[in-house]
């Protein structure tokens, strides 16, 4: 593999991983004025917002799989370090290649899982409960923040085994 096209295909991950983070941060800034507004109303109106719960309950799953491809191309996650030395480059190296092979493999099952939820829930019609919110865009959301971590995973894989990766 060249390292023009290895290039153009991480500038293109990070765009869109990018793009989902802004998303995810519009979405927070909805969530936090949704809560002030329940807030506001509940106290001082003495008439909280009807299902603001669900409201916040499906903008966190939002806010939460749009931002996760990000903090997972950026390598943001915990890491714990304290074997590397010991295990010098060869270690190091394999269990980078093991965790993404682990924590990929797991992600598609869950993927796969969430996509298979998402047409049950369309198919069925499943809502939530106080508002009738219909639940299965939020399942395609979760399925697509997380398909996409699973293709950062693949991609860091190929750049660690072919070298190229930065640590």
């Amino acid at each position: 593999m060249s390292e023009r096209p290895v290039s153009s295909v991480v500038r293109s991950l990070d765009r869109a991983t990018r793009f989902l983070s802004a998303l995810a941060g519009i979405s927070l800034i909805f969530m936090m004025a949704i809560i002030a507004i329940n807030v506001v109303t509940r106290y001082l109106l003495n008439s909280p917002m009807t299902g603001a719960e669900e409201i916040v309950q499906m903008t966190g799953i939002a806010v939460i799989m749009l931002a996760l491809p990000y903090a997972t191309h950026q390598g943001a996650h915990v890491r714990v370090d304290i074997f590397d030395y010991a295990l010098g480059h060869f270690g190091r190296m394999a269990g980078d290649v093991l965790a993404r092979l682990l924590t990929g493999g797991v992600l598609a099952v869950v993927v796969h899982k969430a996509w298979a939820k998402m047409l049950d829930a369309h198919e069925f019609g499943d809502t939530t409960n106080m508002l009738g919110l219909p639940v299965w865009p939020f399942y395609g959301i979760l399925a697509a923040g997380l398909a996409l971590c699973v293709l950062v995973y693949a991609v860091e894989l190929v750049l660690i085994i072919s070298g190229k990766q930065e640590q």
